[in-house]
């Protein structure tokens, strides 16, 4: 259930897990296991980011230090349940993966949540570049268009996932829309 190592150096952050099952054209399926997401309500990713960067760096009720994983998901509502790419008002990082809902600390500022989310099979498609607002919603609609086509239903709405700190070129960052499906 671990992707490529290659993924993991580009990074330089933990990847979280997932198992392919199955591809159709240039959409990838996986199965992700359960995670727990650090995720706040943020108009933009500059301080929903800051907040998350605050709580993983000790700003939880041990203040112990969590492990920096990719990808950080972006959407309007909370990511991989019910998300919708348009404004990006939530901004999540996912917890290292194998920890559960009770080994996540909590946080100290009330504006960061911690939120389950039970295992699921997501459709995804990669695109490089800075994952500005045109070049998600372009993702999205072939994301969307080749499900059609495979006749997979997606189940809610797409999900932005970002690998890359952003002063990576964007020609070399890896980002993905994703979208729950039901088989």
């Amino acid at each position: 259930m671990t992707p490529p190592v290659q993924e993991m150096n580009q990074t330089m952050t933990e990847t979280v897990p997932y198992e392919i099952t199955g591809t159709a054209g240039a959409i990838e399926f996986r199965t992700y296991p359960a995670l727990v997401l650090a995720t706040v309500e943020s108009a933009g990713d500059d301080p929903g980011f800051n907040l998350l960067f605050s709580y993983i760096s000790g700003n939880n009720a041990p203040r112990h230090t969590i492990s920096m994983t990719a990808p950080v998901i972006t959407a309007t509502k909370i990511p991989m349940t019910a998300p919708v790419v348009s404004d990006a008002s939530t901004i999540s990082f996912v917890m290292p993966p194998g920890k559960n809902l009770d080994e996540v600390p909590e946080p100290l500022d009330d504006r960061v949540r911690i939120v389950p989310v039970p295992e699921r099979e997501v459709a995804v498609i990669r695109f490089r570049g800075t994952a500005s607002q045109e070049e998600v919603e372009a993702a999205e609609a072939r994301l969307r268009d080749g499900l059609e086509e495979a006749g997979v239903e997606p189940v809610g709405e797409a999900f932005l996932m970002r690998y890359n700190p952003p002063w990576v070129p964007g020609v070399l960052r890896r980002n993905e829309v994703g979208i729950e499906i039901r088989r």
